[in-house]
């Protein structure tokens, strides 16, 4: 029998808050309810629109320096190279990944950056330098909240790799920690700023689409080869979440980039969501094939999470890492005038006419005429720019730490804020926690007490 108390405590942590919508709902499981209502947070949304003092040359230090840290260090070269930022310090427990770092970062800067390293602690004594404004921060996940905390704690802004956090927790404690450090607090997801992603949003916003009712997002991403590797992933800290969790670990891949074609969190607010997992097969038995000792999996090899908005959209989002399915995203968005598929990318505008015998996806020529026209100003702008300059996934690494950076030297509204990465976080533990309960519904907190609602422009419309 599931003993609830420490369940919760475990999804939620043990200072869940009850900015949940709880009287409206008569079909949930009012025993878990009941245990998350005794915990509360006191947020206020000031994070809002907030703007900091323009930083000429942003300094930053980077903490984890494996396989995500040094791909994002090559993206900061332009920006190194055009006097916007320079690269401070490198911090990781490991020093032969600090020296590897330092070595590529001589290749485009000539100042060298302080190293720390050979402890576990390192990265404090980096936080605690007075010359450092932005701290990266690309570790393995159970470190994210913590550091992105002490970080800003210490007067620095924060940008941190995905999820930002997984506990419910932990997502009151960033966004009281912003808001009272009032420090930049932005959860730096790569796929908002992909071209395909962006095309689309600029479809919505240009009003192709017509009132959008329906989106569909994923990370399905075959990761048995990585998760089971004893060096990918240091002391293999993946797998361990998918030998003791079951729910949807990864969502911003696919929950960013629809949270803008919604305006999330900009006119609309995420309601409640109801999730299931399918039992696991796919990687315990490709582990027991190779001796690996996790053989032993809780993760379903596929979670649907489904959600809805407070203006009555629909989101489903779904995670498979498990299994040999090709790569996608799914990216799928439903508008009154117009439908997209992505993987491969596939878009149908309707022209009013009835067809009974089906639509069909508009011809290769006639959809690079909307791929032409609709491209975002973004990546019209950087597409030469960034010529010659490693990319990372495609380009989108690179735009987002363009637009970063960009954002702090303006002295403006980052594109995202502390609210919109703890909302797609959330999503993690309020997953885990339906599936735990036959797929009840489950509502999601309001993280910024009601400053979402408020309809807004999007930061990432804007050109910088």
């Amino acid at each position: 029998m599931l003993n609830r108390k420490n369940f919760l405590k475990t999804i939620l942590g043990a200072g869940m808050a009850s900015s949940l919508n709880l009287s409206s709902r008569t079909n949930v499981n009012h025993d878990i309810l009941d245990e998350i209502a005794k915990y509360s947070r006191s947020t206020s949304g000031s994070m809002y629109g907030y703007q900091d003092e323009a930083i000429d040359k942003v300094r930053v230090g980077i903490i984890g320096l494996g396989n995500r840290g040094s791909t994002l260090l090559q993206m900061f070269r332009y920006n190194v190279e055009q006097g916007d930022c320079e690269i401070v310090a490198l911090a990781d427990k490991v020093e032969n990944k600090v020296n590897k770092a330092a070595e590529e970062l001589s290749s485009f800067q000539k100042n060298k950056a302080r190293s720390y390293a050979g402890s576990e602690d390192a990265w404090k004594k980096m936080v605690h330098q007075d010359d450092i404004d932005l701290v990266l921060i690309t570790t393995p996940w159970s470190w994210h909240t913590p550091m992105s905390i002490y970080a800003m704690e210490h007067g620095k802004h924060v940008a941190c790799e995905v999820p930002i956090a997984y506990t419910l927790s932990d997502c009151w404690d960033l966004a009281e920690t912003a808001e009272r450090t009032k420090r930049h607090c932005i959860m730096i997801e790569n796929c908002c700023y992909n071209d395909e992603e962006l095309f689309v949003l600029n479809m919505i916003e240009k009003g192709i689409f017509g009132d959008l009712t329906h989106t569909e997002g994923a990370y399905i991403h075959d990761l048995r080869a990585h998760m089971l590797s004893e060096t990918y992933y240091e002391d293999q800290w993946r797998i361990q979440h998918h030998a003791s969790r079951d729910g949807n670990f990864y969502t911003t891949h696919g929950l960013g980039p629809i949270s803008t074609y919604l305006h999330l969190g900009r006119g609309d607010e995420l309601d409640y969501l109801t999730s299931m997992s399918s039992r696991e097969l796919n990687l315990s038995q490709t582990a027991n094939s190779k001796g690996s000792p996790y053989t032993d999996i809780k993760c379903g090899d596929m979670n649907t999470t489904m959600m809805k908005t407070k203006k009555g959209k629909t989101i489903m989002l779904q995670f498979d890492v498990h299994t040999a399915s090709p790569y996608s995203r799914i990216n799928k968005v439903v508008g009154t005038k117009a439908v997209h598929q992505g993987y491969p990318s596939k878009l149908y505008i309707d022209d009013g006419e009835l067809l009974y015998w089906g639509h069909k996806w508009l011809d290769e020529d006639k959809y690079n005429e909307y791929r032409t026209e609709y491209r975002h100003p973004m990546i019209k702008k950087l597409k030469t720019i960034s010529e010659g300059f490693k990319q990372g996934h495609g380009g989108m690494d690179f735009v987002m730490i363009y637009r970063l950076i960009k954002c702090l030297n303006l002295g403006l509204p980052l594109d995202f804020n502390v609210y919109d990465g703890i909302s797609w976080s959330a999503v993690t533990p309020l997953s885990e926690l339906s599936v735990a309960s036959s797929s009840l519904p489950v509502p999601i907190p309001d993280f910024a007490k009601g400053k979402g609602s408020v309809a807004t422009p999007l930061e990432i419309m804007r050109e910088v």
